[in-house]
């Protein structure tokens, strides 16, 4: 009897420590993964192979106890979606998290975890083309592209064959993403405005002037994409004929070499990344809705899931602004530093963009 006693003792014991452990474990796994928490967000294509790199995860996982869940949106677009049970969100520019500001106030915390510049993505023949045009200047191995000339071109109708290109159908254009919707498309926008401003930063005051003369530009383009990874995919399989140059991230081709060397080796002899003179700057932000969402941008402030941001996928961050050894990245034709750069517009001024581009 004192033995039957004994071990339903320890039985009862042994099922409360169990319980307790379940319970402990069950309020922190909502990952499905014993002492993981679940973060779910929006983020801007352009960061999908990030958040899916093995270390990337192993890192989150093991020294912060987070796994992350996510939905693909353009910029703007994740700003009025559905935020229910979202705990992040993960824009590609800090207008995006002005304007999740005018639309619900503050976050709970926001931060910049990625930079990355504007570039524009063409085939060797249209550089070519553009350099015979004066437009092209080397630095080392990285080109750069004068854009008060190349919106010239764009705005005077000139045809692909009037650069030595008859074999390209219609005029000098440049494919971008939706500036309404996506951060890429958004940011050639304030890019272009500023050029046709005469170089200086467009302000409210200017606006008026200049928006006739970008609705004139992308109202030539047609349907646009809503994502910029899409938009770069789409570059890479379709060829010169279907897509001359494209506008997107500086990231994306050193991220694609990175991740799929073999196939980057047979295009990477027509493939070039052109640095507009001048560019700008797309900043990666995390915008926090709640506490894990703070753990989550904490944690992707780890060093080494910066160095794997820049090293494997292409985001400047930290120090990496400037590079020693651009050499050392599976891409070819990456600049050692941004230098010509101009600022943003305003968030006021932004939104007389967006909204006339609609």
């Amino acid at each position: 009897m004192k033995k039957k006693i004994t071990g339903l003792i320890l039985l009862v014991i042994i099922m409360g420590a169990i319980g307790g452990i379940y319970l402990f474990t069950g309020s922190r796994n909502e990952a499905g993964t014993p002492g993981l928490i679940s973060v779910s967000g929006y983020i801007g294509g352009e960061k999908t192979e990030l958040l899916e790199d093995e270390e990337v995860q192993d890192i989150l996982q093991n020294r912060y106890h987070l796994k992350t869940d996510y939905s693909k949106a353009g910029s703007l677009d994740m700003m009025t979606a559905d935020l229910n049970g979202k705990n992040y969100l993960f824009p590609s520019s800090s207008i995006a998290e002005e304007y999740y500001t005018d639309l619900y106030g503050d976050p709970v915390q926001s931060e910049i975890i990625l930079n990355t510049p504007i570039v524009l993505y063409t085939h060797r023949s249209v550089l070519d083309a553009f350099d015979s045009q004066g437009l092209i200047t080397r630095n080392g191995n990285a080109y750069s592209i004068d854009m008060a000339r190349l919106v010239e071109l764009i705005q005077n109708d000139t045809r692909w064959s009037d650069i030595g290109l008859p074999e390209l159908y219609g005029n000098v254009s440049v494919d971008t993403t939706d500036p309404a919707k996506s951060n890429s498309g958004n940011i050639f926008a304030a890019l272009l405005a500023n050029v046709l401003n005469g170089g200086q930063t467009l302000t409210e005051d200017d606006a008026a002037e200049i928006v006739p003369e970008l609705q004139a530009i992308f109202g030539k383009l047609g349907y646009m994409e809503t994502s910029s990874s899409d938009l770069f995919s789409q570059f890479l399989r379709m060829g010169v004929g279907a897509k001359p140059i494209i506008a997107g991230y500086e990231s994306q081709l050193i991220e694609y070499a990175s991740i799929h060397p073999e196939e980057y080796e047979k295009i990477k002899d027509d493939i070039v990344m052109l640095y507009p003179s001048p560019t700008v700057w797309s900043s990666h932000i995390l915008i926090a809705l709640d506490e894990k969402g703070q753990d989550f941008l904490d944690a992707l402030l780890d060093d080494d899931i910066q160095e794997i941001a820049w090293k494997r996928h292409g985001f400047r961050t930290g120090n990496y602004g400037t590079l020693s050894d651009p050499d050392s990245l599976a891409a070819d034709g990456i600049a050692a530093s941004i230098s010509q750069v101009t600022p943003v517009p305003s968030y006021d001024t932004m939104k007389i963009i967006i909204e006339s581009l609609q």
